[in-house]
C-alpha cells in the first residue's frame, strides 16, 4: 500500500499530546490523518487532516470513525473495545490489536496475565470493590503498607495511592481495584519495545524514571538509566518477553521496578507511545513516535540507539493555579545549549496536569541532569489571575 502523499488514511483515537507528537512524523511523511477526540481543544486538532469530535467510549462513534480510515491506532487506552473488535473482524487493521488492548486496559486483568505467564511482578490481590478490600484487611489477609490501584480509568498518578493505615482508604471510590504489595526498590525503570506485523522487533535503551513524591507521576526521565549493564540487559530481556506474550504491534512501554537485590519486576505496560520515551525525539536516531508509525504500517523499524545522553523533564501545572495557561520563563531556557521545549497545546492548566516537556541532551549525563533541574526551577506553568 502507498502510504505517502496518497489517499491512504490513518485514524488516531485520542487527540492529546501523544497524538500531536505522532502527527509531526505523519506530516514529515505526508501521511493523511483523521483524529477523534471528545474535546474541541484537543492538541491534535491543529496538526491533523480531519478532526472529529466524539466520545471515545461510545461504540457507534468509534465504529463509524474507524470505517473512514485504512489503519486505526490509538494514543490512549480508554476507547471502546467492542467497536475495535468489530472493525477488526470486518477487515480493518487495528494496531495494537483489540486482543492486546483487552489484556491491558484493565489493570486487574493485566496483573493476572503476568502471573499466568510467569512474568515477574509484585504480589497483589484483586477486589471487586473497596468494601471487599476492607474486609480482606480486617481479616488480616491484606497487610499494610500496600499500593491501591483502581483497575480502570487511572492515568498520570490518578487512581493510585499508597495505603499505610485504614484511614487512608477514606474517600477512595468504591470500584474494582488491586492491592499491590509495596516492594523496596532502587529504581523505577522503563523499556519501550517496538514491533511490526512482520515480527521485526527492537528495544530502546533502559531509562530511569524519577517520580514527584506528591503527584505520583514522572518528573524526570534519564536515558540511559544509571544502572549496571547486567541489570539493563535483564530489563530489556524481560521487556522483550512481555512483548512476545502480549503479541503486540506498535509500541509497548514496559514500566519496571529494580529491587534492592537487582531483580526486575514488571509494574505495568502501555500499548502506545509513552512519557518515558519522549526524550527520543532529540536523543535517539529514530523517535518513538516515528517508530510507532513504522510499526503499525509494517515498514522497516528505525534505529533505536541513542545519539547522546538525554534527560526529559515534565512541565506540569503548578499547585494553586487553574485556568488559562501561562508559561513563565520559557524564553530563558531557549538560550541554553541542548535544551528543547515541547508545549502540548492545552489551553487550561490545573495542578500537576501535564502541559509539556523539555529535553536536555549532552555528552555528559551529569551535566544534562543538572540542567534538567535548572529547567524545572526556572519554568512555571501557571494561569492568568
Amino acid at each position: 500500500m502507498n502510504y505517502f502523499s496518497s489517499d491512504f488514511k490513518l485514524g488516531i483515537l485520542g487527540g492529546g499530546q501523544l497524538g500531536k507528537m505522532m502527527l509531526f512524523d505523519t506530516r514529515k511523511f505526508d501521511i493523511q490523518t483523521y483524529v477523534l477526540d471528545p474535546s474541541d481543544e484537543a492538541p491534535c486538532k491543529i496538526a491533523c487532516d480531519k478532526f472529529f469530535k466524539g466520545d471515545l467510549m461510545d461504540f457507534e462513534t468509534v465504529y463509524n470513525f474507524g470505517k473512514q480510515v485504512d489503519v486505526l491506532t490509538f494514543e490512549i487506552e480508554l476507547v471502546n473495545l467492542a467497536a475495535l473488535v468489530k472493525l477488526e473482524e470486518e477487515g480493518l487493521n487495528v494496531y495494537p490489536s483489540p486482543k492486546t488492548l483487552k489484556l491491558i486496559q484493565n489493570k486487574g486483568v493485566q496483573k493476572n496475565f503476568y502471573t499466568e505467564h510467569n512474568i515477574p511482578t509484585a504480589p497483589y490481590g484483586r477486589f471487586t470493590n473497596l468494601k471487599s478490600l476492607i474486609i480482606d484487611i480486617l481479616d488480616d489477609k491484606t497487610k499494610f503498607p500496600f499500593v491501591w490501584k483502581c483497575t480502570e480509568f487511572g492515568y498520570d498518578g490518578n487512581g493510585v495511592k499508597v495505603i499505610r493505615q485504614i484511614s487512608d482508604l477514606d474517600e477512595l471510590p468504591n470500584v474494582e481495584c488491586i492491592a499491590e504489595e509495596m516492594i523496596p526498590f532502587k529504581n523505577e525503570l522503563a523499556v519501550i519495545v517496538c514491533r511490526n506485523p512482520s515480527g521485526e522487533i527492537r528495544t530502546y535503551p533502559v531509562v530511569e524514571m524519577e517520580f514527584h513524591p506528591e503527584a505520583n507521576q514522572v518528573e524526570y526521565v534519564i536515558c540511559p538509566a544509571r544502572i549496571d549493564d547486567k541489570v539493563a540487559d535483564k530489563a530489556r530481556a524481560i521487556a522483550l518477553s512481555v512483548s512476545e506474550q502480549f503479541n503486540h504491534v506498535g509500541l509497548l512501554a514496559v514500566e519496571m521496578f529494580q529491587t534492592e537485590d537487582d531483580e526486575i519486576l514488571v509494574n505495568e505496560v502501555a500499548p502506545r507511545p509513552h512519557n518515558s520515551g519522549h526524550y527520543s525525539i532529540e536523543g535517539s536516531y529514530t523517535s518513538q513516535f516515528e517508530n510507532h508509525l513504522r510499526a503499525i504500517l509494517n515498514l522497516p523499524l528505525g534505529n533505536t540507539d541513542s545519539k547522546v545522553a538525554a534527560v526529559m523533564v515534565n512541565l506540569v501545572g503548578a499547585e494553586g493555579f487553574a485556568g488559562n495557561v501561562v508559561y513563565e520563563n520559557i524564553h530563558t531556557i531557549l538560550g541554553w545549549n541542548g535544551v528543547t521545549p515541547h508545549i502540548y497545546g492545552k489551553k487550561q492548566t490545573r495542578p500537576f496536569r501535564k502541559m509539556g516537556h523539555v529535553t536536555i541532551v549532552s555528552q555528559d549525563m551529569n551535566k544534562a541532569r543538572q540542567i534538567a533541574e535548572d529547567v524545572k526551577n526556572t519554568i512555571s506553568v501557571i494561569s492568568l489571575q
